[in-house]
């Protein structure tokens, strides 16, 4: 395993809303033998509200404040040395704060799934409010890339099952002695 991730075991799942992150970082906890946590559940616990009606309500500011502190708890147990998977939401590593959280705290990997392959997956969901406009959307998609591709590793997902991308993961470089 790398040193990095030896002295601080925490692996964040970064990508666009629908990748997968929240399925494959399940799947790669169990695998690890680690605890998984969702950002999003995370900060809906906190909240007492849906991140919907964060957002309808308090607006995106609010909710971006709720999520880096959701954050920091996350870092804080994973710099006692407790192992964790973490699902990031997909506007979390768009904030330098929690790039810079993820990053010093572990090892970041961007789950890259085709837009096509993430429209048809939220297509029909009513709770993600940063999809509510299929232009917005898109143009969403296109601007975070960027951020996304900060992450230490990328894997690209298409359209393959979690434990086919865990099986992606698990073949970094990141647990060779």
């Amino acid at each position: 395993m790398i040193l990095k991730l030896k002295q601080t075991p925490g692996i964040y799942l970064v990508g666009f809303m629908g990748c997968g992150k929240s399925r494959v970082g399940s799947a790669l906890a169990d695998e690890l033998g680690w605890s998984f946590y969702d950002l999003d559940l995370e900060i809906e616990k906190a909240a007492g509200a849906s991140v919907s009606d964060v957002f309808d309500h308090q607006g995106e500011a609010a909710f971006r404040a709720l999520e880096t502190a959701a954050l920091k708890k996350r870092v804080y147990n994973v710099r006692t040395g407790i192992p964790q998977v973490i699902a990031l939401g997909g506007g979390t590593f768009t904030v330098q704060e929690n790039v810079e959280l993820a990053t010093n705290h572990g090892v970041t990997i961007w789950l890259d799934a085709p837009l096509e392959v993430i429209e048809r997956r939220i297509a029909a969901e009513t709770h993600r409010p940063l999809a509510r406009d299929p232009v917005r959307l898109q143009a969403l998609y296109g601007d975070r890339r960027d951020d996304y591709a900060r992450a230490d590793y990328r894997i690209e997902t298409l359209d393959h099952p979690p434990a086919v991308i865990v099986q992606s993961i698990l073949a970094l470089p990141l647990y060779r002695p």
